[in-house]
């Protein structure tokens, strides 16, 4: 029998078994954001960032639809029809709307390398709004964990190069993108805060429908000037992978966490991103990076045990 208990809500204690599902799903949240920074890179040179997104949502939304539809119990179904205040999903769509074009408007003038480095920031930033909105304090542990983590990824991004490290230049692209992670970083603890106990396919459904609407008044010029019939097939690649993978399933995925583990311990899996890309990469025949940026990855990895190991508190 299907588990179809509503989510937790925002003053709910998470069981143990609760919590590892939560762990579980930000690693595999980690692993599907992997591909989105080449990907996006790849797609980005024939379409506009708000065009892409505004495309990837309206299939997402389809999809989250269909599914929180058939998957949610007729006695729960008028949070999905009739949702209680929502302006909530609207907050939540406002940041993570611009969190995904800023990302987009980054890469189109700035590298993976650049923006993964930025992306590394998310964590502090989310443990930080944790505090500021539903008073999350992280302990000692948490704050060494992400600090040596964050390092491991620095070292990771800049391939052990210190020379590279040294000479970074924070750019245009940078800064753009910095803001779309301070949103991204609020947007996890808020989910907690607004939580009402719907059924959390529901709140998914609402929350993208909200980021698309939001996405779409944005960009209707671009899509307005785009010649979509002429888009190569990198672009519709791109948005397939991104729509189902990078937008229904981390939406779900990150929400389902956010409700069972803090904010900052369900953000810094972000950190392994890098870490998911040095694999991917390897296995699809690019190369194998070299043993002095390995050591960086184990120092994430180290830094990740210890986040999950420490008390919540």
């Amino acid at each position: 029998m299907n588990d179809v208990r509503p989510p937790l809500s925002a003053d709910t204690h998470a069981t143990g078994s609760e919590k590892l599902r939560g762990h579980l799903a930000m690693a595999l949240f980690a692993l599907l954001i992997a591909g989105s920074f080449s990907i996006g890179k790849r797609a980005t040179p024939f379409i506009e960032s708000g065009a892409l997104n505004a495309i990837r949502f309206l299939i997402a939304v389809i999809l989250m639809g269909f599914a929180a539809h058939f998957f949610t119990p007729a006695s729960l179904r008028v949070s999905l029809m009739k949702p209680t205040a929502i302006w909530r999903f609207f907050i939540l769509g406002a940041l993570m709307g611009f969190y995904f074009v800023t990302m987009f408007v980054a890469l189109k003038v700035t590298s993976p390398v650049s923006t993964g480095a930025v992306f590394t920031l998310m964590p502090l930033m989310s443990a930080g709004f944790g505090f500021l909105f539903m008073r999350q304090i992280s302990g000692p542990i948490v704050i060494v964990s992400l600090l040596v983590a964050a390092a491991g990824a620095v070292w990771v991004i800049f391939r052990g190069d210190a020379a590279a490290m040294m000479a970074f230049d924070v750019g245009r692209g940078e800064i753009i993108y910095f803001f779309g992670v301070a949103a991204h970083g609020a947007y996890a603890p808020l989910v907690k805060k607004f939580s009402r106990g719907e059924p959390l396919l529901a709140f998914t459904f609402w929350t993208l429908a909200a980021t698309g609407i939001c996405i779409v008044v944005y960009a209707v010029p671009e899509i307005i000037a785009t010649d979509w019939l002429a888009l190569p097939s990198i672009v519709w690649i791109a948005i397939a992978y991104l729509a189902v993978f990078t937008t229904a399933g981390t939406f779900f995925l990150l929400q389902y966490a956010a409700l069972r583990i803090p904010a900052g311990k369900a953000i810094a899996y972000g950190y392994l991103t890098p870490v998911y890309i040095i694999f991917l990469e390897g296995l699809t025949g690019a190369g194998w990076v070299s043993p002095a940026v390995l050591v960086g990855a184990l120092v994430i990895v180290l830094g990740l045990v210890i986040l999950v190991l420490a008390p919540d508190v």
